[in-house]
């Protein structure tokens, strides 16, 4: 039952991403392009983490924890309420904390769920009086309204606004709560985790670009230098994993990098990148997650260096590893090369240095994309395969179902209409 309803709000949500005009429901809901999409996203990753994990199909508890968070993921991508934005970007980190606390793989599941809620609760508190506080002087809750009435913010209270979306991305710096959560967390938490709840950070950002009309400042592009030197950073970092969850996990923080530059620069070859690269990184990083728990339970063990040898005794498993390692590293023809392609001529308009740092991370990009599929794949057969599981039908049609979207170059016309 459970599924079908994904399933269905899948389709619903793919129909809504087709319209070439906002849908607005009342003065509490609306439909922009960008929420269409990223509501597309969340259904169909959604449907994903619950198809890819049949063994848990039959606990009620982990299907009702998937559909809650499914409804509201959309219910924050959707509302036009300032207040109700918050509220649900609050709401989605209880049935992720459950997925984690509950399902699982070690007893430190309890430190990472701690630490996630620590992270993004106490970012987000100031964020409660800031909004609270300028809801009240405006004497209005809808985004459209404020915008139109707000007046420019700059300063420290850029910080403040920012604060709770930067971790939720997350920038790097406040960033530790990621990896942590990603190795103790299930399947299931570590898809949606990546592929959805992260881009709910990005979207905030856009939102209060636009509520709170923010101006560029020297605020603003420490925030824009911190995070390209972080996402350089942690791009390198990935070559000292061993753990292929953590591996995957340090890369989402360099690819949100580009996103949260992004945004701030607030111009169109800035929110274009952005909006591509959460897409992208939506199905990529989910994919490699799914990837990383087939090749789990065929091992037994997520340390790299007990995984190698897989291309001479699951050669289709290693042809998937190989094909979404090169569409982690932006080959082309992908959405991830637009989407880091994209960024370049906004850091060129303020520092020829932050366009070396890009260049840096693409390159280092390619080295641990590299690095990850050589060390799993070549060498001599590990003797932790032998007792391994076979490939199901259900782990091809989710893989699968997660690179359609990546190898089609959407039409740009997806990407002009912001809101």
């Amino acid at each position: 039952m459970i599924i079908f309803v994904l399933s269905l709000s899948t389709i619903v949500s793919f129909f809504i991403l087709n319209q070439n005009f906002s849908v607005y429901f009342d003065t509490l809901f609306s439909v922009s392009m960008l929420s269409g999409l990223l509501m597309f996203l969340s259904c169909l990753l959604c449907f994903f983490s619950l198809s890819a994990t049949p063994e848990e199909k039959s606990s009620q508890t982990y299907g009702l924890a998937l559909l809650v968070l499914c409804l509201s993921l959309v219910m924050a991508f959707s509302s036009c309420n300032l207040m109700m934005f918050y509220v649900f970007f609050e709401i989605s980190l209880i049935p992720t904390l459950l997925l984690i606390i509950g399902w699982g793989y070690q007893p430190e599941r309890l430190q990472a769920g701690t630490y996630m809620m620590l992270y993004t609760v106490g970012a987000s508190l100031p964020l409660l009086l800031m909004i609270l506080k300028h809801c009240i002087s405006m004497s209005s809750m809808n985004m459209y309204l404020l915008q139109l009435s707000s007046p420019m913010m700059w300063g420290v209270s850029s910080l403040v606004v920012y604060g709770a979306f930067l971790v939720k991305l997350p920038m790097y710096s406040v960033h530790l709560w990621l990896p942590k959560a990603h190795v103790e967390a299930p399947l299931a938490g570590s898809m949606i985790l990546a592929g959805i709840l992260l881009k709910l950070g990005g979207y905030g950002l856009v939102q209060m670009n636009f509520c709170f009309n923010m101006m560029l400042d020297k605020f603003s592009y420490f925030i824009i230098s911190l995070s390209m030197w972080g996402g350089l950073t942690a791009t390198m970092m990935c070559l000292r994993q061993v753990d292929v969850k953590s591996l995957v996990a340090y890369s989402s923080v360099g690819h949100m990098s580009i996103v949260s530059a992004g945004i701030l620069l607030d111009n169109s070859w800035g929110m274009m990148s952005a909006i591509i690269t959460m897409m992208a990184h939506g199905f990529s990083s989910s994919a490699m997650f799914c990837l990383a728990y087939f090749s789990y339970k065929k091992s037994h063990t997520r340390n790299i260096p007990y995984m190698k040898g897989m291309l001479t005794v699951y050669p289709i498993l290693s042809m998937l590893w190989f094909i979404f390692c090169c569409i982690n590293m932006a080959c082309p023809p992908t959405l991830n090369l637009m989407g880091e392609m994209a960024i370049v001529p906004s850091l060129w308009a303020i520092n020829f240095l932050l366009v070396l740092i890009m260049g840096f991370m693409i390159f280092f990009s390619a080295s641990y994309n590299m690095y990850l599929y050589s060390l799993l794949n070549h060498g001599s057969l590990s003797t932790y395969f032998l007792g391994g599981f076979p490939m199901k039908e259900y782990c091809y049609l989710t893989l699968f179902g997660h690179m359609f979207p990546l190898l089609l170059i959407l039409k740009f016309s997806l990407f002009n209409s912001m809101y």
